[in-house]
């Protein structure tokens, strides 16, 4: 059978929305990847949905590890026109009493249509992911081939993170009004021109050998945590217009956090450069388990904000040391100053850290980002360059140089 097929993903645009977190177990065990097979689940007792964002629920989320949950009205449509492809499971939903399920998709399709589709890159062994060799790094303009389709009515494509529905269900949710619904045609002929294609093919080009080359240099540093997962967010402040992180574990339990994409080449010449010719470091002495929850990488994310926006902060990051302040709401209170802000000092001489690294494009520079205390941040204010020095070498004389620890004692 062919016809007519759509990619079904979550409408992140619907205002004051709910997001919805990883499933659990009755022992609060994540369950998340076992709904990404593509086939039947065995689970005991009831599931429970937390909310990662409180908002207004939806008939159709996407948890963060891309598990569909509905409510009862979404669910009953793909029991009676999919019932081959689902696997239906009660969860229950924090703060709600109606009742929800999580959709387990249980078929998987073979069937992308690399020639037809914007651009494909493939996982191979430089990318570290021996258990993905050979599925899709990245799809971009998806078409799929309707002829391999077969009956399925929702299924998920083999090697790549997407869900797919047929005609007839897209116009069932429609008919029904359910919220967070979303739909992107995969098949027809491809809307990309091919001087569209070419620019595209080039752009990937570029940005897989940068990030090649950074995931390179942080396999030196650590164990590059592969099975932490951070959706790629878009920002045109970055020089790729994509704004990535990697975690590396590193020894004693320290968990280092790292942008990976301010050395991107700047897109839109489609030019080999290294962008803005710097990565951010930020290390913590714990092995910090939930990364987007935590703390260090909501620091993280602010100063790189301030970094890729201003350029006078970045040519202050390359001259040498340098200070800046950024929003404390969720940091740590012993971080916070009594006007509601954090400090950091960048640009921090590392023992175990190196200043810079190579990829194909240049040299990039690896910047250090330690949190200061608000007494830290004082003597900074009051004393100027000379406080930076001061404490650059008082940090280095505790042997925690680059580390940041909010519970910790003032170096001044």
């Amino acid at each position: 059978m062919t016809g007519r097929y759509f990619d079904l993903f979550d409408d992140v645009y619907v205002p004051g929305r709910w997001h919805l977190d990883e499933p659990v177990d009755q022992r609060g065990h994540k369950l998340g990847r076992l709904f990404m097979r593509g086939e039947p689940a065995h689970v005991e007792g009831p599931l429970r949905i937390a909310l990662y964002v409180p908002g207004k629920p939806l008939d159709f989320s996407l948890t963060d590890a891309d598990i569909p949950i509905v409510c009862a009205r979404v669910a009953a449509v793909f029991e009676a026109l999919a019932p081959n492809d689902v696997q239906l499971i009660p969860v229950e939903v924090e703060g709600e009493s109606e009742p929800y399920v999580l959709l387990n998709i249980t078929r998987v399709v073979k069937c992308i249509d690399d020639e037809a589709s914007s651009s494909v890159r493939y996982v191979t062994p430089e990318h570290g992911l021996p258990d993905q060799l050979g599925e899709y790094r990245s799809v971009i303009g998806m078409r799929i081939d309707p002829s391999k389709v077969g009956e399925a009515q929702v299924f998920r494509t083999w090697g790549w993170v997407t869900i797919v529905v047929s005609e007839a269900i897209k116009e069932a949710l429609e008919r029904l009004g359910a919220t967070g619904t979303k739909f992107t045609s995969v098949t027809g002929p491809s809307t990309i021109t091919p001087e569209e294609r070419a620019r595209d093919r080039k752009s990937r080009e570029l940005l897989e050998t940068a990030a090649s080359a950074r995931e390179t240099a942080w396999r030196t540093l650590g164990s590059l945590d592969k099975e932490v997962f951070m959706p790629i967010a878009m920002s045109e402040a970055w020089p790729g217009q994509r704004q990535l992180w990697s975690v590396i574990r590193r020894e004693a339990g320290r968990t280092l956090l790292v942008t990976h994409g301010l050395s991107d080449p700047f897109i839109d010449s489609l030019e080999p450069s290294v962008g803005f010719g710097l990565e951010l470091a930020l290390e913590v002495d714990a092995s910090v388990k939930d990364i987007s929850k935590g703390w260090p990488l909501l620091l993280l994310d602010r100063v790189a904000e301030e970094v890729a926006a201003h350029e006078h902060v970045r040519e202050g990051v390359k001259a040498g040391l340098f200070s800046m302040e950024v929003a404390g709401k969720g940091l740590p209170k012993a971080l916070v100053t009594s006007e509601g802000r954090v400090a950091v000092l960048l640009g921090l001489e590392s023992r175990t850290l190196p200043g810079h690294f190579s990829t194909p494009y240049g040299e990039v520079r690896l910047v250090t980002v330690k949190a200061l205390l608000p007494s830290e941040l004082a003597h900074v204010l009051e004393h100027g360059a000379q406080g930076q020095a001061e404490l650059a070498r008082r940090f280095a004389d505790s042997g925690e140089e680059h580390l940041s620890r909010p519970k910790r004692r003032a170096v001044v």
